[in-house]
């Protein structure tokens, strides 16, 4: 199974069992998954700002969250863990009702235990408006029967792309 519809999968999960996500980032579109890092976009709406009409900085921390989670997913886990560190730092306003952002995440380390991930987020002009990062607790996670951590591993990875350029 190829990482971008594991992932999708994972999402579809937590829009499907979660409280938060599905009310307030049930919009979000995973656009493109390999092991290890993850596209997503997001089309701005009312629900996603604050009263000066901007996005909101708790929407900006709650995809924080959920990249780090898919960014996770994206390395075979289903189960993704908890968080135990989240950071989120906010360099300029993310846009307004009706911009598009889109972010950029990436597993940097994915042990037994831990699992580091960060993020950039991209505002309609191509410009970073904030970054961040999450450290989830993965130990529990790989007893999951839905893992897939072989199949995305970065040596199956590096396989299929080398029989898929033959």
């Amino acid at each position: 199974m190829p990482a971008l519809k594991f992932v999708n999968s994972v999402w579809n999960s937590f829009r499907a069992t979660s409280g938060l996500e599905p009310r307030l980032l049930d919009g979000l579109r995973v656009v493109s998954a390999v092991p290890g890092k993850v596209n997503f976009e997001l089309d701005i709406k009312k629900e996603h700002t604050n009263r000066l009409q901007i996005l909101h900085g708790g929407t900006i921390a709650s995809m924080v969250d959920l990249g780090g989670s898919l960014a996770v997913a994206s390395r075979g886990l289903f189960a993704t863990g908890v968080s135990t560190d989240l950071n989120v730092t906010y360099l300029s306003s993310g846009g307004k009702i009706g911009d598009l952002i889109r972010a950029e995440v990436e597993c940097d380390k994915f042990g037994k235990t831990l699992a580091f991930t960060t993020i950039k987020f991209y505002n309609d002009k191509n410009q970073v408006f904030a970054r961040g990062s999450h450290t989830k607790f993965i130990s529990l996670a790989w007893k999951d029967e839905n893992n897939i951590v072989q199949e995305l591993s970065p040596k199956a990875a590096g396989a299929e792309k080398k029989e898929g350029s033959s």
